[in-house]
């Protein structure tokens, strides 16, 4: 596959038929095609340029369908960067991005800033010509934290790679996203470009018997949620009829006891604690930095957790999820950042991230960037992400402590 997803998309345009992606919610469901959306995304791609906007920052602040994954990739056809609608205050992204427009529902437009509705991006296709983009050139400004998270091509690739691998997840492993398309972009939108496979997004207000029953009805592999979304579905009514046999990766960052009461709900409905998937996950990482099929806890003695600590379990200790092994191409180190070096085997310390995922850096914060992006270990010159948590290595298994 391609550098960047401009190339990916067109390249699964050129080889796949039939539906790709569709969005479903109460008023009825869109679907549309690989074909169908390279087109769209090249359209609009010819008119940001058309516009003058090549090589600029673009807010997208559409409701998280279908028109929204046009105009994300739209803006990468248009060799831009996508500015997603963010989780934080949007005035602070406007001031920080200072984007050069903005997409927008029709009759909506941003103060302050050139608004453009999909209906004013309608140049013909034919007329697009690929940007002058590489891996390294910047793709998507990520507001989902205190800063705009910086990240590049290359990154967007190797996250939807590590995430495919990590899954155990190919061109038959139906996806049904309930994040949105904001906050699932990589696990619902772009791991399943990556890998051919068919994904179906919901709302994300949809309820739990909409979630639920999208994924029954669609035979789907994968799925995920927040604990919320877990906790909901665990006391939701009127769910006995729900298949849930075929979910396979259940992705989440909820807590033991959330997983519990779920599998406990709807195991006579045919789901598998063990197809659980917790996961480690971190924007300034594009995505996962670690995960495992079927939750495994352990106890552990609070008091041994601290950093330059060996952490011992203890039957009536602190319990702490195995989030699993690092996803490929990435090195976890855990580090004693006062000196600098790995600690010993099974020793607490801050989990360092290094690996094609991890992000270029924060948007107008170059001291910040140097220290969260560029730590190195003593006598290396590999660059590493500090992550500021606390962890280490047990069973093989990545803890945060």
């Amino acid at each position: 596959m391609g550098p960047t997803f401009v190339d990916v998309l067109g390249e699964r345009a050129a080889a796949a038929a039939g539906p790709a992606f569709e969005f479903v919610d109460r008023s009825g469901q869109v679907q549309l095609g690989y074909a169908e959306l390279d087109e769209r995304a090249r359209s609009i791609g010819a008119s940001l340029v058309a516009q003058g906007l090549a090589g600029t920052r673009i807010l997208v602040l559409l409701p998280p369908d279908l028109d929204f994954v046009a105009a994300v990739l739209g803006c990468w056809y248009a060799g831009a960067v996508a500015v997603p609608r963010p989780d934080r205050e949007l005035s602070f992204v406007v001031d920080d991005a200072d984007p050069a427009a903005a997409i927008v529902p029709p009759g909506m437009p941003l103060a302050g800033v050139a608004s453009l509705s999909l209906d004013e991006l309608t140049k013909p296709a034919d007329g697009w010509r690929r940007p002058d983009i590489g891996p390294d050139s910047l793709a998507l400004l990520n507001y989902s934290g205190a800063h705009g998270v910086m990240v590049s091509h290359a990154n967007l690739v190797a996250g939807a790679r590590q995430v495919g691998r990590i899954f155990g997840a190919g061109a038959d492993s139906t996806v049904v996203s309930r994040l949105g398309a904001y906050r699932g972009l990589v696990t619902g939108v772009l791991h399943p470009i990556l890998a051919g496979a068919r994904a179906t997004l919901l709302p994300v207000a949809a309820t739990p018997g909409e979630w639920l029953r999208a994924i029954a009805e669609r035979g789907a592999r994968v799925s995920g949620g927040t604990e919320r979304a877990f906790a909901h579905a665990a006391v939701a009514d009127g769910l006995e009829d729900v298949d849930l046999s075929t979910w396979d990766i259940a992705f989440t960052n909820g807590s033991t006891a959330t997983m519990d009461a779920f599998a406990d709900r709807f195991v006579r409905n045919g789901f598998r604690r063990t197809s659980f998937f917790p996961c480690y996950w971190l924007p300034e990482a594009t995505a996962l930095v670690a995960g495992r099929r079927g939750p495994v806890i352990t106890p552990f003695d609070v008091d041994t957790l601290a950093p330059g600590r060996l952490p011992k379990p203890r039957a009536e200790g602190t319990p702490l999820l195995n989030r699993g092994r690092p996803a490929d191409e990435l090195e976890v180190a855990i580090v004693d950042p006062l000196t600098a070096t790995r600690c010993p085997d099974g020793t607490a310390g801050e989990i360092w991230v290094s690996g094609p995922n991890v992000a270029v850096g924060y948007l107008g914060r170059p001291d910040v960037s140097e220290r969260r992006f560029c730590a190195r270990l003593q006598g290396s010159t590999d660059n590493f992400l500090r992550t500021g948590d606390v962890g280490f290595v047990h069973d093989g298994g990545l803890h945060v402590a």
